[in-house]
């Protein structure tokens, strides 16, 4: 069994310790608080000032909480409103379109998961939360780089691996295909990551009418197809559940 790492452990003690009770502490109250030298508390206090996790008062040098913890924070507080607010949306999504539905976000290089409705069928279905999607060939992934400039700099600066022979993996022709999705609101992904599977999603905004992430429709190419396109009333449902969601999160009418 692999054992913890004790600085890890302490720096997350002091968090703790300075997330309740008095709103700054100096370092002896901290290094006695939590039974430790003041060199090591120090030394611990420093990284995590380094790292934006601790903030130093400059008259008093008593320590708080630092401005990064409140960025993780609303991070972790905009998916889980997302995921939130979607829910009933993506419920109705997966019955009347019969398909699976997935809503992502931007994660690191990739599109990261964070619900999955399975098709209301008898199938035999495996759960997808949590899994990554990359950013170049999935409908979820060319929404967020054509929406996100941050996911844009990703999907360009990173290789564009040929996951199938449809797959798009030239930079001129990527940028075509992103600016497409902008003008018609939706992206395709029609057996370029996966073969036999098709999909169709759109993005997801907030208040401040900022991509936040995307929801899509996948299936089997045969279901969500017809003669070789998307199905319109397919493209239609998830634009519509995207606009709800949006609005749910305060986006207004786009």
């Amino acid at each position: 069994m692999a054992k913890n790492i004790q600085s890890l452990e302490r720096a997350a003690a002091m968090l703790r310790l300075l997330a309740g009770g008095e709103r700054r502490l100096g370092l002896s109250d901290i290094a006695s608080s939590l039974g430790l030298a003041k060199g090591t508390a120090h030394g611990i206090l420093r990284t995590l000032q380094a790292e934006g996790f601790v903030e130093q008062d400059g008259a008093s040098g008593r320590y708080q909480l630092g401005a990064e913890l409140l960025r993780l924070g609303n991070s972790y507080l905009d998916v889980h409103e997302l995921r939130a607010r979607a829910l009933v949306w993506t419920d109705d999504l997966a019955r009347s379109s019969g398909e699976s539905v997935h809503l992502g976000v931007l994660h690191q290089q990739g599109v990261l998961v964070v619900h999955h409705v399975f098709r209301p069928d008898d199938s035999r279905q495996v759960l997808e939360v949590g899994a990554m999607q990359p950013l170049h060939s999935t409908a979820l992934g060319k929404v967020l780089s054509a929406y996100d400039p941050v996911a844009h700099s990703e999907a360009m600066e990173t290789e564009r691996q040929a996951l199938t022979d449809r797959t798009i993996t030239d930079a001129a022709d990527f940028e075509a295909v992103l600016d497409l999705t902008r003008a018609r609101g939706w992206a395709a992904d029609v057996e370029e990551t996966w073969e036999g599977v098709a999909s169709v999603a759109a993005p997801i905004h907030d208040r401040r009418r900022m991509p936040v992430g995307a929801v899509a429709i996948t299936g089997a190419v045969e279901r969500v197809c017809d003669g070789g396109d998307l199905r319109s009333e397919l493209v239609a449902a998830v634009r519509d559940c995207a606009r709800a969601v949006s609005r749910d999160l305060g986006a207004g009418r786009f």
